[in-house]
């Protein structure tokens, strides 16, 4: 007799397009997978892809992936969706090395229109600039020139900006700001821009001529004012500097600087003056800051997380040789700055989850707190690696939905579901922390399903958030164990929606996209909103390449 479970009956009335497709690839942990098209594993590498090292994928791994995707003789990808995907990166996955790799990639396109459009929207300032040149010099792309239209797109990138922006983008080496402008010779149109070009370039130049924000930052150099400049953070910070300097410093610093740097003003002693510290709660906490500032959810858990504590202050003050009587006082006065400085970090997370959708339904997010998913999210530089994990993210994400949908339930899983309970009126921080205190072993995405299918769980919409590696249910099914077990949920819940969360550049899934399955990578707040759509029913039949694929050129 045939195998019984290989020609099972379908369970139940399953409709047809439940019947279970199969798995054509494995992924890089040696799973059972389902391959992206190619338009949609670009869009996972430029979404998620910083181009470092991540726990599966090495740098030159990802770089390999998209330069093999976005070859013109393979002829995978058209030259407009490269370019909606650069955008799209950029300005809603707020990415930044990836975005300007596939500029790079456009100048070796003949349809020099989509270059043209792209470049000034993605290349969008100084470092940006200099990335996009590091790229095009590396010879990655196949060239090592510049060649004669992206030199004068970055001739027009120049004229199209003030004194003061090209000063205050200068910063950074390798290529340095020196070196671009060597290297496409862009022509000075004003007394002030001769004297910056050579400012920069260390050639001579009139001093009367330099911009005004220049000749300020030159003569507090040379001591010749008390007077701080209103440069960016890292032009200082080499230079000998008060407290009262410090305090200055933060009280003009951007948004994304004062987050960064709180442990630094806090070393300069910016939070022994209560108005200072005041002034930077008011402006971490204030709505439209945080909008422009573009700021990632994580970014917000990684300054909290990161704050130095009062107490690692005053044992840095007893060895400098304070009294018994001023530590006590300046103890008070720092705590007291220092809680104000975190309330007001948990009150921008909240901000910056605003695009949290409401859902409709019973909702089911399962996350992923496997022992992968404590690598860091954007991968592993040399220096300057972050300490936020992609299970930080993905509590992030869950805390969020909780926090807007308080009916909805997390489910975190490993090698098997993990008991945890969130309080949907804590805050996203709080609940965020929890679950990423988890330490899971072996990922098995298909465990929080097999969980609600021996449950019987009623509901509208399972939201997974992994890192795709699964490998433990490596099961004898002909699909992946998730579909299997998405199947089963499926003839109890017929009009369900699963969403796949990658936070990590990958080409495979665990889910097989179709109408009721979405596949989609990111983690910046714009995920939200195709969570929404898809949860709504609202997106088109491509899904998100569909949203990559509307974005005006």
């Amino acid at each position: 007799m045939a195998n019984k479970r290989l020609f099972q009956s379908l369970i139940g009335s399953l409709l047809q397009n439940n019947a279970l497709p199969k798995a054509n690839t494995y992924n890089t942990a040696g799973g059972k997978a389902y391959a992206l098209s190619p338009k949609h594993a670009l869009a996972q590498y430029a979404a998620t892809g910083c181009l470092n090292g991540t726990f599966y994928a090495s740098a030159e791994h990802q770089l390999e992936q998209i330069l093999a995707l976005t070859n013109t003789h393979q002829g995978f990808i058209p030259t407009e969706f490269i370019a909606q995907t650069a955008i799209y990166a950029r300005e809603q996955g707020y990415m930044k090395d990836t975005p300007a790799l596939l500029v790079a990639v456009l100048t070796t396109r003949q349809e020099t229109e989509y270059l043209k459009a792209v470049f000034p929207r993605v290349i969008d300032n100084g470092k940006m600039l200099r990335t996009f040149v590091q790229i095009m010099r590396s010879g990655a792309t196949g060239r090592k020139s510049l060649g004669s239209l992206p030199k004068k797109l970055i001739l027009e990138w120049f004229a199209s900006r003030t004194d003061e922006q090209i000063f205050t983008n200068s910063i950074g080496n390798a290529p340095s700001l020196a070196d671009v402008i060597k290297m496409v010779h862009p022509k000075p149109e004003t007394p002030s821009r001769r004297a910056l070009y050579g400012y920069i370039l260390g050639k001579p130049y009139n001093e009367d001529d330099l911009p005004e924000i220049v000749r300020n930052y030159e003569a507090f150099k040379r001591g010749d004012t008390e007077i701080v400049p209103n440069v960016p953070f890292q032009m200082l910070t080499s230079l000998p500097l008060s407290k009262s300097d410090w305090t200055t410093i933060a009280s003009q610093a951007s948004w994304q600087t004062l987050r960064m740097n709180i442990n630094t003003f806090v070393r300069h002693g910016v939070l022994e003056n209560a108005e200072a510290a005041k002034r930077i709660a008011t402006r971490l906490q204030d709505a439209n800051e945080i909008r422009r500032a573009k700021a990632f959810p994580y970014q917000l858990l990684a300054a909290y997380s990161n704050m130095t504590n009062a107490d690692e202050i005053i044992e840095r003050l007893e060895r400098s040789g304070e009294t018994a009587q001023n530590l006590s006082k300046r103890r008070t006065l720092i705590h007291e700055n220092l809680t104000a400085i975190q309330d007001a970090l948990e009150l921008a997370l909240e901000t910056a989850t605003e695009n949290v959708p409401t859902l409709n339904g019973k909702t089911f997010v399962c996350v992923d707190v496997s022992g992968s998913m404590q690598s860091p999210v954007t991968g592993f530089r040399k220096g300057s690696t972050t300490k936020v994990r992609c299970i930080d993210v993905a509590g992030l994400i869950a805390s969020s939905i909780l926090r807007v949908n308080p009916n909805a339930e997390v489910i975190p899983f490993e090698q098997h579901v993990v008991k945890t309970r969130l309080h949907p009126h804590d805050t996203v921080m709080t609940n965020a922390q929890k679950l990423a205190s988890i330490n899971g072993g072996g990922t098995n995405c298909s465990a929080a399903l097999k969980y609600l299918n021996e449950r019987h769980a009623q509901g509208s919409l399972v939201l997974l958030v992994s890192d795709n590696e699964s490998w433990m249910d490596n099961q004898s099914y002909r699909s992946s164990a998730l579909m299997h077990e998405w199947r089963i949920f499926k003839t109890r819940n017929p009009e369900a929606r699963l969403i796949c969360l990658d936070l990590q550049p990958n080409a495979t899934s665990q889910a097989a996209e179709r109408e009721d399955i979405l596949n989609i990578g990111g983690f910046s707040d714009d995920v939200f909103s195709v969570i929404s759509d898809f949860a709504q029913g609202i997106l088109n039949e491509d899904h998100w390449v569909g949203v990559i694929e509307n974005v005006d050129l």
